[in-house]
């Protein structure tokens, strides 16, 4: 389960890392994104934070994985404060896919095992049973340019997953794919986010996607980011996204958190190059 800023306690068995954050304070070019900002994303739990562009959902990624530090506060993964053991535990997965153009997809797919040493062919041995689970098979020995949008997304979802990091931090995975692509592989990543093998952290600027993906939608203010509410995510209703989408309690959470985002006067959700994000 999920809290921010409520001070309840969970007391859930371990099966990955968890994430805690207490007081987080930051500022990015003189602007203030967060001011005494609280987080608790249990171990196993897939979480999505929304939010009015600049209110700093990417810049929070940016620090559970190490990548900066808080200007004040602690954060967490699993036991370990410092920088450098946060990103030890952390896959940060950024809104473009960043595959390498000379690497073939199974080569870019197993790049965080060739970097942790594997040789090149082990690498791609350990690799390649997934590309068939991933829709990917017979594409192993296609360079980025020969793949869809949606492949590639596919590839790079497979190098976070192969990284072996116990927390995923997902930032807008699906944000430059058109809106059939991108439901498909909201339907196709579903069953990799609820196994509770890993936690993870997923931006994203679609609520419908939120509410699919997510065991819980928190849902942020404008600058400086506060929490709003936060959203415990519908059962699935039918087999199939469409139905589940479609079902009346959904649409009803749906409106809910569009309205939240209304209030702040989001506007088109899109970021500004340069911002908090």
């Amino acid at each position: 389960m999920l809290h921010l800023a409520t001070g309840e306690n969970l007391d859930l068995p371990r099966m990955t890392a968890s994430v805690s954050g207490r007081g987080i304070a930051h500022s990015f070019d003189g602007l203030t994104v967060f001011d005494g900002f609280d987080l608790e994303v249990a171990a196993g739990e897939t979480v999505a934070l929304v939010g009015p562009s600049g209110c700093g959902k990417s810049t929070l990624l940016e620090l559970i994985a190490g990548l900066s530090e808080p200007d004040r506060g602690r954060i967490e993964v699993g036991d370990q404060s410092g920088a450098a053991e946060r990103l030890s535990l952390c896959a940060l997965m950024p809104q473009t896919d960043c595959l390498l153009p000379w690497y073939s997809a199974i080569d870019n797919a197993a790049l965080a095992l060739t970097n942790r040493g594997s040789r090149r062919s082990e690498a791609r041995a350990e690799a390649a049973p997934l590309f068939e689970r991933f829709g990917l098979a017979g594409f192993e020995q296609s360079r980025p340019r020969e793949l869809s949008g949606g492949m590639r997304q596919r590839v790079a979802f497979l190098r976070t997953l192969l990284s072996g990091k116990d927390v995923l931090l997902l930032d807008e995975p699906f944000a430059s794919l058109d809106a059939i692509t991108r439901a498909e592989l909201q339907e196709w990543l579903m069953p990799s986010l609820t196994d509770g093998s890993h936690t993870v952290v997923l931006v994203t600027h679609d609520v419908e996607e939120a509410l699919f993906l997510a065991d819980r939608v928190a849902v942020l203010s404008d600058r400086p980011g506060r929490l709003l509410e936060i959203v415990d995510s519908p059962p699935a209703e039918g087999a199939s996204r469409s139905q589940q989408v479609t079902a009346t309690a959904f649409t009803a959470l749906r409106e809910r958190i569009l309205s939240l985002l209304r209030e702040q006067g989001s506007g088109p959700l899109v970021d500004a190059p340069g911002a908090p994000r």
